[in-house]
Protein backbone atom coordinates (compact mmCIF):
# COMPACT_ATOMS: atom_id res chain seq x y z
CA UNK A 1 0.00 0.00 0.00
CA UNK A 2 1.08 3.56 -0.74
CA UNK A 3 -0.08 6.66 1.13
CA UNK A 4 -0.35 9.96 -0.74
CA UNK A 5 -1.19 13.07 1.28
CA UNK A 6 -2.41 16.19 -0.46
CA UNK A 7 -3.87 13.63 -2.84
CA UNK A 8 -6.73 15.84 -4.01
CA UNK A 9 -4.37 18.75 -4.56
CA UNK A 10 -2.30 19.71 -7.57
CA UNK A 11 0.90 17.66 -7.51
CA UNK A 12 -0.61 15.00 -5.25
CA UNK A 13 -3.44 14.15 -7.64
CA UNK A 14 -1.00 13.99 -10.56
CA UNK A 15 1.08 11.51 -8.54
CA UNK A 16 -2.05 9.43 -7.97
CA UNK A 17 -2.71 9.51 -11.73
CA UNK A 18 0.81 8.25 -12.43
CA UNK A 19 0.55 5.49 -9.83
CA UNK A 20 -2.76 4.41 -11.39
CA UNK A 21 -1.09 4.46 -14.80
CA UNK A 22 1.47 2.03 -13.39
CA UNK A 23 -1.33 -0.26 -12.29
CA UNK A 24 -1.23 0.75 -8.64
CA UNK A 25 -4.67 1.12 -7.11
CA UNK A 26 -3.58 0.01 -3.63
CA UNK A 27 -3.52 3.61 -2.48
CA UNK A 28 -4.57 5.40 0.68
CA UNK A 29 -5.34 9.03 -0.05
CA UNK A 30 -5.30 11.85 2.49
CA UNK A 31 -6.43 15.45 2.08
CA UNK A 32 -8.91 18.05 3.20
CA UNK A 33 -11.58 17.63 0.54
CA UNK A 34 -13.35 20.66 -0.81
CA UNK A 35 -15.87 20.71 -3.65
CA UNK A 36 -13.49 22.41 -6.09
CA UNK A 37 -10.95 19.59 -5.64
CA UNK A 38 -13.31 16.75 -6.50
CA UNK A 39 -12.38 16.71 -10.17
CA UNK A 40 -8.78 15.89 -9.28
CA UNK A 41 -9.83 12.50 -7.88
CA UNK A 42 -12.59 11.69 -10.36
CA UNK A 43 -11.91 8.34 -12.02
CA UNK A 44 -8.87 7.69 -9.82
CA UNK A 45 -8.44 4.24 -8.30
CA UNK A 46 -7.68 3.92 -4.58
CA UNK A 47 -8.54 1.77 -1.58
CA UNK A 48 -9.33 4.39 1.04
CA UNK A 49 -9.60 8.13 1.61
CA UNK A 50 -9.06 9.94 4.93
CA UNK A 51 -9.56 13.55 5.90
CA UNK A 52 -6.20 14.92 7.02
CA UNK A 53 -7.18 15.42 10.69
CA UNK A 54 -8.65 11.92 10.97
CA UNK A 55 -5.55 10.42 9.40
CA UNK A 56 -3.28 12.32 11.78
CA UNK A 57 -5.16 10.93 14.77
CA UNK A 58 -4.78 7.39 13.44
CA UNK A 59 -1.05 7.93 13.06
CA UNK A 60 -0.61 9.54 16.47
CA UNK A 61 -2.56 6.80 18.23
CA UNK A 62 -0.76 4.01 16.35
CA UNK A 63 -4.19 2.83 15.19
CA UNK A 64 -3.15 2.71 11.55
CA UNK A 65 -2.55 -0.96 10.84
CA UNK A 66 -2.11 -1.29 7.06
CA UNK A 67 1.26 -2.42 5.74
CA UNK A 68 2.72 0.62 3.97
CA UNK A 69 5.46 0.63 1.36
CA UNK A 70 5.82 4.39 0.92
CA UNK A 71 4.37 7.63 2.27
CA UNK A 72 4.42 10.45 -0.30
CA UNK A 73 3.65 13.60 1.66
CA UNK A 74 2.51 16.44 -0.60
CA UNK A 75 -0.09 17.86 1.78
CA UNK A 76 0.44 21.40 3.09
CA UNK A 77 -0.96 24.91 3.02
CA UNK A 78 0.90 26.47 0.08
CA UNK A 79 -0.42 30.03 0.31
CA UNK A 80 2.39 32.56 0.01
CA UNK A 81 0.18 35.39 1.27
CA UNK A 82 -1.46 33.86 4.38
CA UNK A 83 -0.20 35.56 7.54
CA UNK A 84 -1.04 32.94 10.20
CA UNK A 85 2.24 31.69 11.63
CA UNK A 86 0.59 29.32 14.10
CA UNK A 87 -1.45 27.64 11.38
CA UNK A 88 1.67 27.07 9.29
CA UNK A 89 3.47 25.66 12.34
CA UNK A 90 0.72 23.17 13.10
CA UNK A 91 -0.46 22.30 9.57
CA UNK A 92 2.85 22.26 7.72
CA UNK A 93 5.67 21.76 10.22
CA UNK A 94 4.26 19.66 13.08
CA UNK A 95 2.04 17.55 10.82
CA UNK A 96 5.03 16.67 8.67
CA UNK A 97 7.19 15.88 11.69
CA UNK A 98 4.56 13.45 12.97
CA UNK A 99 4.33 11.63 9.64
CA UNK A 100 8.10 11.49 9.23
CA UNK A 101 8.60 10.05 12.72
CA UNK A 102 5.92 7.46 12.11
CA UNK A 103 7.43 6.47 8.76
CA UNK A 104 10.92 6.16 10.20
CA UNK A 105 9.64 4.11 13.14
CA UNK A 106 7.82 1.70 10.82
CA UNK A 107 10.52 1.53 8.13
CA UNK A 108 8.30 3.22 5.55
CA UNK A 109 9.81 5.15 2.64
CA UNK A 110 9.16 8.88 3.26
CA UNK A 111 9.13 11.38 0.40
CA UNK A 112 8.02 14.91 1.20
CA UNK A 113 7.48 18.23 -0.57
CA UNK A 114 9.73 21.10 0.33
CA UNK A 115 9.76 24.25 -1.80
CA UNK A 116 11.96 26.71 -3.66
CA UNK A 117 10.23 29.33 -1.50
CA UNK A 118 12.80 28.36 1.14
CA UNK A 119 15.50 30.14 -0.90
CA UNK A 120 13.94 33.56 -0.36
CA UNK A 121 15.51 36.28 -2.49
CA UNK A 122 18.17 33.86 -3.71
CA UNK A 123 21.06 35.73 -2.11
CA UNK A 124 22.31 32.42 -0.66
CA UNK A 125 22.06 30.80 -4.10
CA UNK A 126 19.89 27.91 -5.26
CA UNK A 127 22.17 25.00 -4.49
CA UNK A 128 20.62 22.08 -2.62
CA UNK A 129 23.76 21.39 -0.56
CA UNK A 130 23.58 21.38 3.23
CA UNK A 131 25.44 24.68 3.65
CA UNK A 132 23.04 26.58 1.39
CA UNK A 133 19.98 24.93 2.94
CA UNK A 134 21.12 26.15 6.36
CA UNK A 135 21.62 29.73 5.10
CA UNK A 136 18.22 30.10 3.41
CA UNK A 137 16.07 33.06 4.44
CA UNK A 138 12.48 32.59 3.17
CA UNK A 139 10.41 35.67 2.36
CA UNK A 140 7.03 34.33 3.54
CA UNK A 141 5.53 32.10 6.22
CA UNK A 142 4.90 29.26 3.78
CA UNK A 143 8.58 29.20 2.85
CA UNK A 144 9.57 29.38 6.52
CA UNK A 145 7.39 26.37 7.36
CA UNK A 146 9.13 24.34 4.65
CA UNK A 147 12.56 25.62 5.68
CA UNK A 148 11.93 24.71 9.30
CA UNK A 149 11.16 21.13 8.38
CA UNK A 150 14.24 20.88 6.15
CA UNK A 151 16.31 22.13 9.11
CA UNK A 152 14.63 19.57 11.39
CA UNK A 153 15.69 16.84 8.95
CA UNK A 154 19.27 18.14 9.07
CA UNK A 155 19.36 18.60 12.84
CA UNK A 156 18.11 15.06 13.43
CA UNK A 157 20.50 13.47 10.93
CA UNK A 158 17.67 12.14 8.74
CA UNK A 159 19.25 13.21 5.42
CA UNK A 160 20.16 9.61 4.63
CA UNK A 161 16.71 8.31 5.62
CA UNK A 162 14.16 10.53 3.81
CA UNK A 163 13.79 12.34 0.48
CA UNK A 164 12.82 16.01 0.45
CA UNK A 165 11.93 17.72 -2.83
CA UNK A 166 12.29 21.48 -3.28
CA UNK A 167 9.74 22.14 -6.01
CA UNK A 168 10.30 25.27 -8.08
CA UNK A 169 7.51 26.85 -10.19
CA UNK A 170 5.34 23.84 -11.01
CA UNK A 171 2.44 24.31 -13.43
CA UNK A 172 0.09 22.03 -15.31
CA UNK A 173 -3.21 20.11 -15.20
CA UNK A 174 -5.09 19.64 -11.92
CA UNK A 175 -4.31 23.09 -10.50
CA UNK A 176 -7.75 24.44 -11.40
CA UNK A 177 -8.89 24.58 -7.76
CA UNK A 178 -6.04 26.82 -6.61
CA UNK A 179 -7.70 30.17 -7.34
CA UNK A 180 -5.18 33.00 -7.15
CA UNK A 181 -2.44 30.48 -6.39
CA UNK A 182 -2.80 28.93 -9.87
CA UNK A 183 0.04 29.38 -12.32
CA UNK A 184 0.03 32.42 -14.59
CA UNK A 185 -0.62 30.10 -17.55
CA UNK A 186 -3.81 28.82 -15.93
CA UNK A 187 -5.02 32.26 -14.85
CA UNK A 188 -4.27 33.97 -18.17
CA UNK A 189 -5.36 31.25 -20.59
CA UNK A 190 -9.01 32.21 -21.08
CA UNK A 191 -8.28 35.92 -21.33
CA UNK A 192 -5.64 35.24 -23.98
CA UNK A 193 -8.11 33.09 -25.90
CA UNK A 194 -11.00 35.56 -25.60
CA UNK A 195 -9.24 38.94 -25.71
CA UNK A 196 -5.77 38.21 -27.06
CA UNK A 197 -4.00 39.85 -24.13
CA UNK A 198 -2.64 39.14 -20.66
CA UNK A 199 -1.10 40.94 -17.70
CA UNK A 200 2.29 40.60 -16.00
CA UNK A 201 3.74 42.45 -13.02
CA UNK A 202 5.96 45.45 -13.57
CA UNK A 203 9.52 45.24 -12.33
CA UNK A 204 10.66 47.44 -9.45
CA UNK A 205 14.37 46.78 -9.89
CA UNK A 206 16.53 48.62 -12.42
CA UNK A 207 18.39 45.43 -13.36
CA UNK A 208 15.17 43.75 -14.54
CA UNK A 209 12.91 45.17 -17.25
CA UNK A 210 9.15 44.59 -17.03
CA UNK A 211 8.40 40.91 -17.59
CA UNK A 212 12.09 39.98 -17.54
CA UNK A 213 11.96 38.62 -14.00
CA UNK A 214 12.96 34.95 -14.19
CA UNK A 215 11.60 31.71 -12.78
CA UNK A 216 12.53 28.07 -13.10
CA UNK A 217 9.22 26.81 -14.50
CA UNK A 218 8.76 23.02 -14.38
CA UNK A 219 5.86 21.13 -15.93
CA UNK A 220 3.94 19.01 -13.45
CA UNK A 221 4.49 15.86 -15.55
CA UNK A 222 8.25 16.33 -15.09
CA UNK A 223 7.83 17.04 -11.37
CA UNK A 224 5.88 13.78 -10.99
CA UNK A 225 8.58 11.89 -12.89
CA UNK A 226 11.10 13.10 -10.31
CA UNK A 227 8.85 11.99 -7.44
CA UNK A 228 8.56 8.56 -9.04
CA UNK A 229 12.34 8.36 -9.40
CA UNK A 230 12.61 8.61 -5.61
CA UNK A 231 9.80 6.10 -5.23
CA UNK A 232 11.68 3.68 -7.51
CA UNK A 233 15.07 4.32 -5.85
CA UNK A 234 14.56 4.17 -2.07
CA UNK A 235 18.32 4.14 -1.55
CA UNK A 236 18.54 7.75 -2.82
CA UNK A 237 17.92 10.16 0.04
CA UNK A 238 18.53 13.78 0.99
CA UNK A 239 17.04 17.14 0.02
CA UNK A 240 16.93 17.83 -3.71
CA UNK A 241 15.88 20.63 -6.02
CA UNK A 242 13.07 19.86 -8.46
CA UNK A 243 13.31 22.38 -11.26
CA UNK A 244 14.73 22.34 -14.77
CA UNK A 245 17.96 24.21 -14.10
CA UNK A 246 16.95 26.72 -16.79
CA UNK A 247 15.35 30.00 -15.72
CA UNK A 248 12.97 31.66 -18.20
CA UNK A 249 11.40 35.11 -18.15
CA UNK A 250 7.73 35.81 -17.65
CA UNK A 251 7.79 37.33 -21.12
CA UNK A 252 8.98 33.99 -22.52
CA UNK A 253 6.18 32.23 -20.68
CA UNK A 254 3.66 34.71 -22.07
CA UNK A 255 5.02 34.32 -25.60
CA UNK A 256 4.70 30.54 -25.30
CA UNK A 257 1.06 30.89 -24.25
CA UNK A 258 0.18 33.28 -27.07
CA UNK A 259 1.85 30.92 -29.55
CA UNK A 260 -0.01 27.92 -28.11
CA UNK A 261 -3.39 29.55 -28.76
CA UNK A 262 -2.42 31.17 -32.06
CA UNK A 263 -2.45 34.81 -30.93
CA UNK A 264 0.03 37.66 -31.35
CA UNK A 265 1.57 38.71 -28.00
CA UNK A 266 -0.11 41.64 -26.27
CA UNK A 267 1.12 42.10 -22.71
CA UNK A 268 0.03 44.73 -20.19
CA UNK A 269 2.41 45.35 -17.29
CA UNK A 270 0.49 46.07 -14.11
CA UNK A 271 1.39 47.30 -10.63
CA UNK A 272 2.44 44.68 -8.13
CA UNK A 273 0.43 44.60 -4.88
CA UNK A 274 2.26 46.49 -2.14
CA UNK A 275 2.33 43.43 0.12
CA UNK A 276 4.27 41.48 -2.52
CA UNK A 277 6.94 44.04 -3.37
CA UNK A 278 9.18 43.20 -0.43
CA UNK A 279 8.69 39.44 -0.79
CA UNK A 280 8.96 39.06 -4.55
CA UNK A 281 11.52 36.69 -6.07
CA UNK A 282 13.08 38.24 -9.17
CA UNK A 283 15.11 35.18 -10.10
CA UNK A 284 14.97 31.48 -9.33
CA UNK A 285 16.97 28.74 -10.99
CA UNK A 286 17.45 25.30 -9.53
CA UNK A 287 20.94 23.85 -9.36
CA UNK A 288 20.21 20.35 -10.66
CA UNK A 289 23.61 18.63 -10.57
CA UNK A 290 22.88 16.79 -7.31
CA UNK A 291 19.78 15.09 -8.75
CA UNK A 292 21.65 14.21 -11.93
CA UNK A 293 24.61 12.82 -10.01
CA UNK A 294 22.22 10.59 -8.07
CA UNK A 295 20.93 8.96 -11.24
CA UNK A 296 18.02 10.98 -12.63
CA UNK A 297 18.55 10.99 -16.40
CA UNK A 298 15.30 12.15 -18.04
CA UNK A 299 15.33 15.49 -19.87
CA UNK A 300 12.93 18.22 -18.77
CA UNK A 301 10.23 19.49 -21.10
CA UNK A 302 11.00 22.77 -22.87
CA UNK A 303 8.83 25.64 -21.60
CA UNK A 304 7.23 26.22 -24.99
CA UNK A 305 6.37 22.52 -25.36
CA UNK A 306 5.01 22.31 -21.82
CA UNK A 307 2.75 25.35 -22.30
CA UNK A 308 1.49 23.91 -25.58
CA UNK A 309 0.68 20.58 -23.94
CA UNK A 310 -1.00 22.27 -20.95
CA UNK A 311 -3.09 24.48 -23.24
CA UNK A 312 -4.81 21.37 -24.59
CA UNK A 313 -5.88 20.50 -21.02
CA UNK A 314 -6.97 24.07 -20.26
CA UNK A 315 -9.10 24.22 -23.39
CA UNK A 316 -11.13 21.23 -22.20
CA UNK A 317 -10.66 21.75 -18.44
CA UNK A 318 -9.22 18.23 -18.52
CA UNK A 319 -7.44 16.37 -15.73
CA UNK A 320 -4.51 14.00 -15.48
Amino acid sequence: MIIVTGAAGFIGSCIVAELNKRGRGDLILVDHMEEDKEGNLANKKYKAYYEKDDFLELIKSEAFQEKIECLIHMGACSSTTLQDAEYFRINNLEYTKTLAQWALKHNVRFIYASSAATYGDGSAGYNDDVETIRRCQPLNLYGKSKQNFDLWVLENSFMDKVAGLKFFNVFGPNEYHKGEMRSVVAKAFQKVVDEGKMSLFKSYRRDYKDGEQKRDFIYVKDAVDVVMFFFDHPQVNGIFNVGTGNACTWNQLASALFKAVGKKPKIEYVDMPEELKERYQYFTQAEMSKLRQNGYKKPFTRLEDAVLDYSAYLKKHAYL
